[in-house]
């Protein structure tokens, strides 16, 4: 009963972000101007507001879900999307374009890095018909730190004119976000196959041995929740750069208020990944408007003292 309410509280707080991102600003505007403004009104809120609004949500959504995912693949807490370098190889793609002047082939650079680093991952950690965790997280935690160093080697590299660009994309940037189909495309076919498996998620997350014992098809339930993973994280960062702690964090804040079962927090996930950046990112560009800060800013400093809090109260629990 009380993961059914949960589940209906963020399903009312989704709608109410989006309207606080339609409607906060640099300008202000209000209710009835969503339906029935002006042309300057119209334009701000359709063509710049919706478009990012939609876009923090669904990047929001997938990291969560990328993270909730990846929670149970490597049976670790602390995994995310950015852990198995995926993030860090779009990163490498993206500031090299930007590095070399190609603006326009960001994108496409990005997506060509994530799918490296992805097929990299997964060559390294598949052999002999089985998957090795073990390998599949070295391996994320090596690649991840190569790109890092390459990522700091292009920042001393850039010109003082690119260097804010790179930065603010490492940080995590919706300001360019304006075509949010792909990433909800994403969202759609990996939430459905998330919730779909939750079962299997749940016995998965016990051990592969009771998840053989029980009849599970261990390996392509692996490869699956992978490629899932995988194309959540891929999907996010080409939309809306680096955001991190989304797919740590929402996690975490789920159990700790005591969702354990995947058929609830899949899409408990989704919605409060998709709230909490669709919201964070409406502080940053509204806090100290006209200028607008990293969207991954916010989303850590508004995280981590959440976080800090209820694993106070959880210990408080505990101790009595």
């Amino acid at each position: 009963m009380r993961h059914r309410l949960l589940f209906y509280g963020l399903l009312l707080l989704a709608p109410a972000s989006l309207a606080a991102a339609l409607l906060s600003g640099s300008a202000d505007l209000s209710l009835t101007q969503l339906f029935d403004g002006n042309g300057t009104s119209r334009e701000i809120l359709w063509q710049l507001r919706a478009p990012r609004a939609a876009s923090a949500f669904a990047c929001g959504a997938l990291l969560a879900l990328s993270g909730v995912l990846l929670q149970v693949l490597l049976r670790n807490p602390l995994a995310d999307p950015y852990l198995l370098g995926i993030s860090g190889g779009a990163a490498v793609g993206a500031l090299g374009a930007m590095l070399l002047g190609l603006a326009a082939a960001v994108q496409f650079a990005a997506l060509g890095g994530a799918l490296g680093a992805m097929l990299l991952v997964l060559a390294l950690s598949f052999n002999r018909h089985a998957w090795s965790m073990h390998h599949l997280l070295l391996t994320g935690v090596a690649l991840s730190a190569g790109f890092g160093a390459l990522i700091s080697l292009m920042l001393s590299l850039a010109p003082g004119s690119g260097l804010h660009g790179m930065l603010y994309w490492l940080m995590g940037d919706l300001s360019y976000a304006r075509q949010p189909a792909l990433a909800w495309t994403a969202l759609l076919a990996t939430g459905s196959a998330g919730w779909m498996l939750a079962r299997h998620l749940d016995v998965l997350a016990i051990g592969e041995l009771k998840a053989k014992s029980l009849g599970v098809a261990v390996l392509p339930l692996q490869g699956g929740i992978y490629l899932a993973a995988a194309v959540a994280t891929t999907a996010a960062v080409l939309e809306g750069g680096s955001i991190g702690f989304v797919g740590l964090i929402v996690p975490h804040l789920l159990r700790l208020l005591g969702v354990h079962s995947h058929r609830w927090l899949v899409p408990c996930a989704i919605l409060l990944g998709g709230s909490f950046l669709t919201l964070a990112d409406t502080l940053a560009r509204s806090v100290i408007a006209p200028q607008q800060l990293p969207a991954g800013v916010l989303t850590a400093l508004l995280g981590v003292p959440l976080l800090l809090f209820l694993l106070s109260r959880q210990d408080a629990r505990q101790n009595c």
